[in-house]
C-alpha cells in the first residue's frame, strides 16, 4: 500500500563530464587495466600514482579523479575519441610518456597479457606514436634492452 502512494523513483544518473586530456588520460588507463576483464588492486595504485604524478595531484585526489574515469570509461565515448583529445592537447613527448605509464598499469600484475597488449597497441597507434618509438617502449617495458 505504501508503494502505491510513495512509489519508487530511479535515481537520477549524474551527467558524464565532457573528456578532457586529464580524463582522456585516466579513462585510458582504466581501459588498459580492464582489457583482461581484471581490475586488481596493483593497477588500481599504479593508475593512482601516474594521476598523481602527471597532475600534481595528492593521493586523495587522485582516486577521487580515478573513480571519476572508471564511470567515464565505462558510458563515455571509445578510445579514438578518447586518443583524439589527447593528440590534440599533448604534444608528441608526452603522448610517447602516457604511453610508458600505460605499460605500467599493463605490468602493474607482473603478468603479461595478449588483450592488455593489443589495447596498448591499439591506444599508441591512435595516439600517433611510430611504430619505432611503439616497439621501443613495449621492449622497455617488458625488460628487454
Amino acid at each position: 500500500m505504501l508503494e502505491r502512494l510513495f512509489p519508487r523513483r530511479a535515481p537520477t544518473p549524474n551527467p558524464l563530464p565532457q573528456p578532457n586530456a586529464q580524463l582522456a588520460l585516466g579513462a585510458l588507463l582504466v581501459r588498459v587495466a580492464l582489457a583482461n576483464r581484471q581490475y586488481l588492486a596493483s593497477e588500481v595504485a599504479q593508475i593512482d600514482r601516474i594521476l598523481s604524478a602527471t597532475f600534481d595531484l595528492k593521493p586523495l585526489d587522485a582516486a577521487k579523479l580515478r573513480a571519476e574515469c572508471e564511470a567515464l570509461e565505462r558510458h563515455a565515448p571509445g578510445t579514438p575519441e578518447f586518443t583524439e583529445i589527447l593528440r590534440q592537447e599533448v604534444p608528441y613527448s608526452e603522448r610517447l610518456a602516457l604511453a610508458v605509464a600505460m605499460w605500467s598499469v599493463a605490468m602493474a600484475d607482473g603478468h603479461r597479457d595478449n588483450d592488455e597488449e593489443q589495447q596498448l597497441l591499439d591506444i599508441e597507434t591512435a595516439l600517433g606514436l611510430s611504430d619505432e618509438d611503439i616497439e621501443t617502449v613495449r621492449k622497455t617495458a617488458l625488460g628487454g634492452s
